[in-house]
């Protein structure tokens, strides 16, 4: 709002105008009214202004007082941010009694802990205390194959399993399957989501194509595919907390087992008869057998199943409602499809599909002051360190335009996601043909229902008119 102010002492012509005097004897020095004939009252004498002092500042209203929260509080795992940054400004490593672990919300304290040696991966054993006593006969053998996961590992075991398939899962390897992708992402919307038409992101295609994309990759044959994926999901729930009662247990545990005997057959097949896919490709490298035994390279291959379904999927879909949620953000993408990619980084810092990941300490250390003790747990919340405003400007706005600012979605140092190549391939892929060619994308009322889960944050369903 512009205010405008006149001054009406500034730039002003006196003007005299004669009036008859009818009293010969009155004082002439009033001046006169040339409207109405009266005089004026005489002028107050000239005094030195007067000055008031400016008022105090007002003093600073108190700080509402910091209430801990659960972090599986319905309203709390809907909307998580407005409640993390309160946390985080309250104290960005904090002792929670309430879920005994350490929140580590801080980007710089978050980044501590992915270097700190002091900061263990292996976190095994506590999911397996997790397990109800009547199924602890059936855990055996699934938590032996979770133990060669390379995400639980810490150096020097981490590098040695992962070094594996780093090339494989380079950008430029990756890079090979773009057309291949950007194929299957366009037929896959052609036959589910006729334009103009009603349905599901979530089931149409943020959940089905990176499933047809990494089955392909991996080599599993498109017949095997109901199967494969129902064991991938039955092994999430174990490994995501989502298993509670021990029928469920049972399932994800027995799931695990079978996609693990599913994935030997699989590599004896193609040891014998090589294809151009992911397993082939490993085998060739000739490290399986030498660095990496078979029994470690077919649990790591589970790891690699779960991954590549389910964060691709959950990034395609908060990355697509982001853009939906933010109209002149996808006007921006629609108009410039070369933002694509940055959307995609800004998706995974806003909004990713992984809120934390969780650590132990593998001995005392000091962090940001606070003594962590040997056997502590610690959360790190990348969701709020991602919008910590010591690192971003402006964190809680969707920016496709931020730029290269570094987001800690796919983590940091040694444990960096390993497949972020091909999520960004497969998220990238979909939002491109979504913002090019469906101008009437939009989403329908109604309440999001989001998983209960400490670590995904993931969309149950995504109601939109193509």
């Amino acid at each position: 709002m512009t205010v405008l102010t006149t001054n009406t002492n500034t730039n002003t012509t006196a003007r005299t105008i004669a009036v008859p005097n009818p009293d010969p004897t009155a004082q002439t020095s009033a001046p006169v009214c040339p409207v109405t004939g009266h005089t004026a009252p005489p002028a107050a004498p000239l005094a030195a202004p007067r000055i008031t002092p400016p008022a105090p500042p007002a003093p600073p209203a108190p700080a509402a007082p910091f209430t801990e929260r659960y972090l599986l509080d319905p309203a709390v795992n809907a909307d998580p941010y407005g409640y993390l940054n309160s946390l985080r400004d309250h104290d960005p490593v904090y002792w929670s009694a309430m879920h005994r672990a350490w929140l580590v919300t801080g980007h710089a304290q978050l980044m501590h802990c992915l270097r700190a040696p002091a900061v263990s991966a292996e976190r095994v054993r506590p999911l397996m205390d997790a397990v109800p006593e009547g199924a602890r006969e059936d855990a055996e053998r699934a938590f032996g194959i979770l133990s060669r996961w390379m995400v639980f590992n810490d150096a020097p075991q981490h590098r040695r399993l992962r070094q594996v398939f780093q090339e494989q899962f380079a950008a430029r390897s990756i890079g090979r399957y773009r057309a291949f992708v950007e194929r299957a992402t366009r037929a896959m919307l052609t036959r589910r989501a006729v334009p103009g038409r009603i349905g599901d992101l979530v089931a149409d295609i943020a959940r089905p194509l990176p499933a047809l994309v990494f089955a392909r990759w991996l080599g599993v044959p498109q017949a095997h595919g109901p199967s494969f994926w129902y064991w991938n999901a039955r092994v999430g729930d174990l490994v995501l907390g989502a298993a509670q009662e021990e029928r469920e247990y049972r399932t994800s545990l027995q799931s695990l087992v079978n996609l693990d005997d599913y994935l030997a057959d699989l590599v004896k097949q193609r040891r014998a008869d090589p294809k151009d896919d992911l397993i082939s490709a490993v085998l060739a490298g000739g490290q399986i057998g030498k660095s990496v035994s078979e029994e470690e390279f077919v649990g790591m291959l589970t790891q690699m199943a779960f991954a590549g379904g389910e964060t691709t999927s959950n990034l395609i879909v908060n990355a697509v409602l982001a853009l939906l949620e933010h109209p002149d953000q996808l006007a921006a993408v629609r108009e410039d499809p070369s933002l694509v990619p940055m959307a995609v980084e800004e998706a995974m810092r806003f909004d990713g599909p992984s809120k934390m990941s969780i650590r132990t300490a593998a001995r005392d250390f000091d962090l940001d002051g606070r003594s962590v003790r040997a056997e502590d747990r610690l959360f790190l919340v990348t969701a709020a360190a991602n919008r910590d405003p010591s690192r971003f400007a402006h964190p809680d706005t969707f920016d496709v335009r931020r730029g290269s600012a570094s987001h800690l979605g796919f983590g940091f140092g040694a444990h960096f996601c390993i497949g972020a190549a091909f999520a960004r391939l497969v998220a990238g892929a979909v939002i491109d043909v979504l913002v090019r060619e469906y101008p009437g994308l939009e989403l329908l009322d109604g309440r999001h229902t989001w998983q209960p889960s400490l670590l995904n944050r993931a969309l149950t369903a995504l109601p939109v008119r193509y």
